[in-house]
This record gives C-alpha cells, structure tokens and sequence, in this order.
C-alpha cells in the first residue's frame, strides 16, 4: 500500500523481455538502503517487487496484464518514473490510500499555467470516469492529486510548484499518457451495492432493509 507522496524519480535503465512480460532495470535518485528483495515499489503508480536491488538501482519483473493496463507497455530506455516505497502503519498517510494497482491509463489533453499552479486537464476512457467525483482523490502515475473538475470523459487536476518539481507530472506534455488509479474505496462501495444484482454473487448487497435491520435509517 501506497500513499501518493513520491519519494523520487528514476530512469529506466533497460527494458528486457521475459515472454510475454518483461523485466526492467531502474536507477533510483535516491537511496534504496534499506529496502531488500520482495519488497514493493510503486513505480509510476503501478506496484511493482524489487527482484535483484543494490543502493541506486533495481530490477522489478513487468506481468503481460500490468503491460496491458499501463503505460510500460511502451516503456523506453532513459523514461523518468515516480518513485515511492511502500508505506508503513505507523506513517501519517499524507495523501490518500494507493494500491498499485492501475486501473487503466489516460491521456493529458492540455496543460495550462494559472497563477502559481499547472492545470492539467486528462481525458479517460468512461469506464474509469465513473469511478472519479469533484475533490476526491485520483493517482496520476502515482501522484496522490485532486480532482478540480469533471466531465464524462476526461478531469482536470491543479499541480502546485513542490509537486512538478518533483515528478514526472511536472514534466509531461500534450499528449503524454499516464498511468490512472481511481479511489480505492469507491471502488468496493459499488461492489457492495450491487452484489445483490450480480448473479455470481452469494451476498444479497446493501439495500435499505438492511441498512433499516440495522438501525442506520428509520
């Protein structure tokens, strides 16, 4: 589990195919000491597991699903990626709760320069869309951010300076795709809520009879 505060950028090193997966070789600019083989890395949003680590470098094998569903599909020597070690319990969650676990990618419409900040406006398939609300929480290759504005197929996210500094946001231009993680918890909420018309699920869901049986309305 993540929380969207990048810790680093990285360069892609090399990009090795494994069958029909593949393995990278990341360079970290900052220090790995500490962290050892097995542990997760969330690597522009995706969580990743470090195979072989030395104090500025890692090795993480790339599944063919997490190719599908992310921007590595198309990978490159010298990309720049966010970095960020998994959290632990006794951290302060600074910004939201990130799984690693991308649920698709996105394309930066158009970028604008307000006052201090960066507008970035990202278009997303509706599919994703339906996951995302005004001010909650979204993760741009794994940047905890914000969300301004929405529409049914694209949201628009303010970049403060610290944050374009510091990561690839920042960086990335018209055009740019990005790596899209919606609210983990709004996620299982539509799961509970529609269990009850899901014939493969044994759980009747969350209705008002049972939120009434359980004293929550009246």
């Amino acid at each position: 589990m993540f929380t969207g505060i990048i810790e680093g950028l990285g360069v892609i090193a090399a990009v090795r195919p494994a069958g029909q997966g593949c393995r990278l070789s990341i360079d970290s600019d900052f220090d790995l000491t500490g962290s050892k083989i097995g542990d997760s890395l969330c690597v522009s949003g995706a969580c990743l597991t470090a195979v072989r680590l030395s104090p500025r470098r890692f090795e993480a094998d790339v599944s063919p699903e997490t190719l599908a569903k992310t921007t590595f599909g198309r990978a490159r020597v010298g990309d720049r990626v966010n970095l960020e070690r998994a959290m632990r319990l006794s951290d302060r969650i600074d910004g939201h709760l990130v799984s690693g676990h991308i649920d698709g990618t996105g394309v930066i419409a158009s970028r604008e320069t307000v006052g201090n900040a960066i507008l970035v406006r990202i278009s997303v398939p509706a599919a994703l869309a339906r996951y995302l609300i005004v001010k909650g929480s979204v993760a741009v290759d794994g940047v905890s951010l914000t969300i301004n504005a929405l529409a049914a197929d694209r949201f628009e996210v303010s970049i403060i300076p610290h944050t374009a500094a510091l990561t690839t946001v920042g960086l990335k231009a018209a055009g740019a795709r990005v790596n899209i993680e919606t609210d983990l918890i709004g996620k299982y909420v539509e799961r509970f809520l529609s269990a009850g018309r899901d014939a493969a699920s044994p759980s009747p869901g969350v209705t008002l009879e049972t939120l009434a049986r359980a004293g929550y309305i009246r």
